[in-house]
């Protein structure tokens, strides 16, 4: 019995990255042999463009095609870009059709031409059918490999039958169940055909109520029912319900890693291909937007506090406890954002309970800014020994708070009915709210009844 266990990939890094450095590319070779396509790929990912050139050099050839499939469109586009003509058809000839549409948008229009001329007829068609569906959809995602059979057979022919292919699709969990047109009827999962009957007719075992989703349907819709349902597959269909291809958990996997990855770097104003050893200026360029946005909110806030001049002159108390309005009602603000953010990413927000859920976060909201706002007021008046800064802050607080309850829910929903991503802009805008309101009220306040 062979008791070897795998390199654990942080140590595989340093030992790649030690002999490259070292120039000791033979052993880099059959490190990389050894190692599966998406470690390379993170391996690449994990280097300046220079090294990265250098390092797919020493990638094997056989595995040229799945590690391009595992790249971020940037790092990907860095490869692709020293890459042969022959080589990267080479690359593409070996990638199932649903990888290879991804990558032949990054493709030279010659290359693409090349390599669809050089593919034979039945990878073609199967591209072709991949290509017809749009970016971001099942129909794009699925992989089109698929074993079907008809629902008037027996188990035993089914598995004489099977006996005769060299391999299943990968992840083949279930046949899927067709008529003689083409249109889908079920699914015989494997375990019920190796355990049942083998006289059995198929429409006697299949499960003729199994989920299906059609070719148009979102990714994102597609990877709300795999959570909800703890699916392993699921047919993919066209309007007229002929069976197109299947999704298997693996490629959803991958949709939801990228939602988070999306929805992180977008909350930081990034692109969701964001390279971490991108060149500094198309960097910088990138980055550099959205800190230009985030300017003009911070000089419509630092405009607010200018209008109150003559009463931070006067006061200083103001001046001091300002920051503590605006970062209270800020942060309530982005727990009420990021739960709305999520909700709606789960499709658990509908215009049936969008009242109940703005209610029920203002109640929240008034909850937290009736507690905290005393705690303030307190140590604001053992402060400066001032009752009046201290009613108002308290005062000031709650009504952030509230803003901020209020922004946090009808943001994202606003900026979702406009199709913009409220991960990508939601906080900025946020921010720029609970600045103001926060500024505006305390220092109102402050100058109706203290001046």
């Amino acid at each position: 019995m062979d008791n070897t266990t795998e390199q654990p990939y942080s140590d595989l890094r340093e030992q790649v990255f030690a002999d490259l450095e070292a120039g000791r590319h033979d052993d880099v070779h059959a490190s990389l042999a050894e190692s599966h396509p998406a470690e390379v790929a993170n391996l690449l990912e994990s280097l300046p463009p220079e090294q990265r050139r250098e390092l797919w050099e020493d990638v094997p050839v056989d595995q040229e095609g799945e590690v391009l499939t595992h790249l971020h469109d940037e790092a990907r586009n860095t490869i692709i870009e020293v890459m042969e003509p022959q080589e990267l058809v080479a690359a593409a000839e070996s990638m199932d059709p649903e990888d290879l549409a991804e990558v032949m948008q990054e493709l030279p229009e010659d290359v693409s031409a090349a390599l669809l001329l050089a593919m034979d007829q039945d990878h073609r068609e199967r591209l072709a059918a991949v290509l017809v569906h749009a970016e971001d959809t099942a129909g794009r995602l699925m992989s089109t490999e698929v074993i079907s059979i008809r629902a008037d057979v027996s188990l035993a022919v089914v598995l004489r039958w099977l006996r005769l292919h060299e391999h299943l699709p990968p992840h083949t969990d279930a046949l899927m169940v067709i008529d003689d047109s083409g249109r889908y009827q079920g699914k015989l999962p494997m375990d019920v055909l190796v355990t049942s009957d083998p006289d059995a007719l198929v429409s006697d075992t299949m499960r003729s109520a199994e989920d299906t989703v059609l070719a148009s349907a979102s990714e994102h819709e597609v990877a709300a029912l795999f959570e909800r349902r703890d699916l392993i597959s699921v047919a993919v269909l066209d309007d007229f319900g002929h069976l197109l291809g299947r999704i298997t958990i693996d490629d959803i996997v991958d949709v939801i890693r990228e939602e988070s990855d999306r929805a992180l770097l977008n909350s930081a104003g990034l692109a969701e291909d964001e390279d971490l050893f991108a060149p500094v200026l198309p960097s910088s360029r990138r980055r550099g937007v959205w800190l230009g946005v985030n300017l003009v909110t911070v000089f419509m806030a630092a405009w607010v506090i200018g209008r109150f001049e003559a009463a931070l002159d006067q006061i200083v108390a103001l001046a001091v406890l300002m920051p503590v309005v605006a970062s209270m009602g800020g942060i309530a603000g982005s727990q009420t954002l990021t739960l709305t953010i999520r909700g709606l990413a789960l499709n658990q927000i509908a215009g049936s309970n969008v009242r109940w859920l703005t209610l029920k976060e203002l109640s929240v909201g008034a909850l937290n800014g009736l507690v905290w706002s005393v705690v303030v007021a307190v140590v604001s008046y053992l402060w400066f020994g001032s009752l009046g800064i201290a009613v108002i802050i308290a005062a000031a607080m709650i009504l952030n708070l509230l803003a901020a309850a209020l922004s946090g829910v009808s943001i994202p929903l606003i900026l979702t009915r406009m199709g913009i991503d409220p991960a990508l802009s939601g906080a900025v805008i946020l921010t720029t709210v609970t600045d103001i309101i926060g500024f505006l009220s305390f220092l109102g306040l402050a100058s109706i009844f203290l001046l």
